[in-house]
């Protein structure tokens, strides 16, 4: 869940928080003291970030009631989906039937959806995918800031900008106070209400200090935390998670260990996913995927990412195009 307008608080039941918003019921964890039936709180990918007084709780929302309201139809409206198109394969309507159905569709279906090629069709896959998103999800939508705290990293990936062997890249470290200052900025000057510390694999700083710049954040900043370090031990993720780290944010790449290794040069994919799968046994938000359009990657590759992201039990999908840094 992650409306980012004020909800009001229907109950709390150990410490899951019902969360009414213009008549949508929410669940959300809260880990705030003294929560109760009434309160109005913020709310963030699952989590109760901020208790608000109900004078400004109220001001926001009869700004928003309309609007919000408004949105949604639109949204309804661009997501109707209308199957009467002529000219269609019978193989195509009979798989995009079993999508809507909710039936599982097959290995040699997905296949099959990830080589269209027409025009046509690839439109109605759109539309039905469209259509299924506000089924499950309705409209709304995550947005965080990210904060690149460093562009330094150990690991010389082929393909990225930021690799140890791009000695023409200016290096930088920002500071704990600078690090608090942006955070700050984002939550309580531009109402950013997720942010995403960022920085290369081993940037310089230790788990300790991450450890207290995430807690100094908490304190004067109402966010979710995630975290994108790379790869971690799984006692330094222990220690972010207890400063107040809810996220994390690592794509595996690709699920092929042949072409990871060599575009990861000395680097295991089992390795990546134990930080994954660590990370998900200590309670942390799980957003990983890969890339898209790798060299030598095959549609059954890219079939496998997606099943790899599935049994991941990845909160968020993140996937992307493959654009190597020249």
């Amino acid at each position: 869940m992650c409306y980012a307008i004020p909800g009001r608080v229907e109950s709390v039941n150990d410490n899951i928080a019902t969360v009414d918003y213009f008549g949508q019921r929410k669940k959300a964890i809260s880990e705030i003291e003294g929560l109760t039936r009434g309160d109005y709180i913020y709310a963030q990918g699952g989590y109760v970030i901020e208790k608000i007084p109900r004078t400004e709780a109220e001001d926001i929302l009869s700004t928003w009631k309309e609007t919000f309201f408004e949105l949604q139809e639109l949204d309804l409206r661009f997501s109707r989906l209308d199957l009467g198109e002529k000219g269609i394969s019978k193989r195509f309507g009979g798989i995009i039937d079993k999508a809507l159905e909710e039936r599982d569709l097959s290995k040699e279906d997905l296949l099959y959806l990830l080589g269209l090629k027409d025009p046509k069709e690839l439109n109605i896959l759109f539309k039905a995918a469209n259509f299924l998103r506000q089924k499950y999800h309705k409209n709304a939508c995550c947005v965080h800031g990210i904060i690149e705290i460093s562009n330094y990293c150990r690991r010389s990936c082929h393909y990225c900008g930021i690799s140890s062997a791009n000695m023409g890249l200016k290096r930088y470290r920002m500071s704990r106070q600078e690090i608090v200052d942006a955070a700050c900025e984002a939550v309580n000057g531009l109402h950013f209400k997720a942010l995403v510390l960022q920085s290369g694999e081993g940037a310089g700083y230790s788990a300790a200090e991450l450890s207290e710049i995430i807690r100094e954040i908490k304190a004067k900043a109402a966010a979710l935390i995630f975290i994108s370090f790379g790869e971690m031990p799984r006692g330094d993720l222990e220690t972010l998670f207890h400063a107040g780290a809810r996220g994390i944010l690592l794509r595996f790449e690709t699920s092929n260990p042949s072409i990871y290794e060599k575009l990861h040069p000395g680097c295991r994919l089992e390795t990546r996913l134990r930080t994954l799968r660590d990370a998900a046994g200590l309670g942390y938000l799980i957003i990983t995927g890969g890339l898209i359009g790798l060299p030598g990657q095959s549609p059954e590759d890219t079939l496998n990412d997606l099943y790899l992201t599935k049994e991941l039990d990845a909160d968020m999908f993140s996937f992307g195009p493959f654009i190597p840094h020249p």
